[in-house]
């Protein structure tokens, strides 16, 4: 059997969203800024796509640009707005658990002079309306808050942190690259200024994103050359996967609130199984308020590389952290944000589903899980000192409180 529970990762791209695509490679293949009838066709093919997108998120199609990916879009609107807003003030506020994408982008600017505020977040990975209003000063113009986090899940209160950034008069962009396709997001009603997605992540192709911009926020242009996306984003349109992201976009909010309850069955059936027969497992992120496809979870007395390649051998995909970091020895530094000591975070294990995913892979998963750590704890040291009791009580000195088998 095999099982592919990495949808953090990247998503297949489905057939509905193929089938789409495909007249756009070798039959209505002009090029969107030509003038004749071919180039036509597929501006038309663009703008219908534009529509799909701008429709899915609550926004005008003319409040849409499209972008490479979401690692773009991230950067074009965390520099674009500290660029253009230089004169007002050169602080921005963030998280100090964001993507790498966002990260390394306000550490960039930091280097250039800007000063940038990283609130910490809560045991569950939440940052609260009351930290932004307490962080925001006269010279404050940006805050950048990801939606839901990649690798534990957890979803911010994005609406009430907008309206703090929204009262202060500060320009609020979120990175919903994992949130589009599992959780409900109008940009107008949650006063979102600026919002990245990244269409591999709801089964578009990928190498296609898109920004969206608030009508009448400024951002400087970082790239030169054509007057593509409204002379904001210069550079021939990738026709096929804006036409693949439009459509995978539609279907992946069509019925948000269904495929999110189906995943949130299998989520919640795996957590359960896993908590209840393995012991010295804790579950990172928050336990309700996060993604309906997110599982987890940190084994003591493991590596997460060692338990990542057994998996692999049984034909399970998954991942210990963000894919973008996946080659990195260091701890997440998601899960050090949130207070885990660095032995236990070494034990992580990420499992995404999508709305593909079944109750019977579920059982797959987790039979093997309770098989592998088991296995592998079986050959540590560690373990067996503990297991020993070397200070005469399980679960002294060795685990986490957090860890203990209840």
């Amino acid at each position: 059997m095999r099982v592919y529970m990495d949808n953090g990762a990247t998503t297949r791209v489905t057939e509905p969203v193929m089938a789409a695509m495909q007249p756009y490679f070798c039959e209505i293949f002009g090029n969107p800024s030509s003038v004749h009838g071919y180039g036509r066709e597929a501006r038309r093919a663009v703008e219908a796509a534009r529509a799909q997108v701008a429709r899915a998120i609550g926004a005008e199609p003319r409040e849409i640009y499209f972008t490479g990916c979401g690692t773009e879009a991230d950067n074009w609107a965390i520099r674009g707005a500290a660029y253009a807003n230089v004169k007002k003030g050169k602080h921005i506020i963030t998280t100090n658990f964001e993507h790498h994408a966002v990260l390394h982008t306000c550490k960039q600017l930091e280097k250039e002079g800007f000063e940038v505020t990283y609130l910490p977040v809560d045991e569950d990975g939440l940052v609260t309306p009351e930290q932004l209003e307490a962080a925001i000063r006269p010279d404050t113009t940006l805050v950048t808050i990801m939606y839901a986090n990649n690798e534990i899940g957890t979803v911010e209160p994005i609406p009430a942190l907008a309206a703090v950034a929204k009262a202060k008069g500060v320009l609020f962009h979120t990175d919903a690259v994992q949130a589009i396709g599992h959780v409900a997001i109008d940009v107008k009603a949650q006063q979102i200024d600026m919002l990245s997605l990244s269409g591999h992540k709801f089964h578009a192709p990928k190498g296609i994103g898109a920004l969206y911009l608030r009508q009448g926020v400024r951002l400087q242009q970082l790239m030169q050359g054509g007057a593509q996306e409204r002379n904001q984003r210069p550079g021939t349109e990738n026709l096929a996967g804006i036409v693949g992201l439009g459509v995978a976009i539609e279907l992946a909010t069509a019925d948000i609130e269904g495929r999110a309850a189906r995943m949130r069955e299998v989520r919640d059936h795996m957590i359960k199984r896993i908590m209840d027969e393995i012991p010295y497992v804790k579950l990172n992120g928050h336990p309700t308020q996060r993604m309906c496809g997110n599982v987890n979870v940190s084994f003591q007395f493991i590596e997460g590389e060692s338990l990542l390649l057994h998996l692999d051998l049984k034909g399970i995909a998954a991942s210990s952290g963000s894919a973008c970091t996946s080659g990195s020895l260091d701890p997440s530094h998601v899960l050090l944000a949130i207070g885990l000591p660095h032995e236990i975070a070494h034990g992580s294990l990420r499992l995404s589903l999508c709305e593909e995913n079944t109750l019977e892979e579920a059982d797959y998963v987790v039979d093997a899980l309770v098989e592998i750590v088991a296995k592998l704890r079986a050959m540590s040291p560690l373990y067996d000192d503990f297991i020993k009791g070397v200070d005469g009580e399980q679960g002294g000195e060795g685990c986490c409180s957090a860890c203990r088998r209840q």
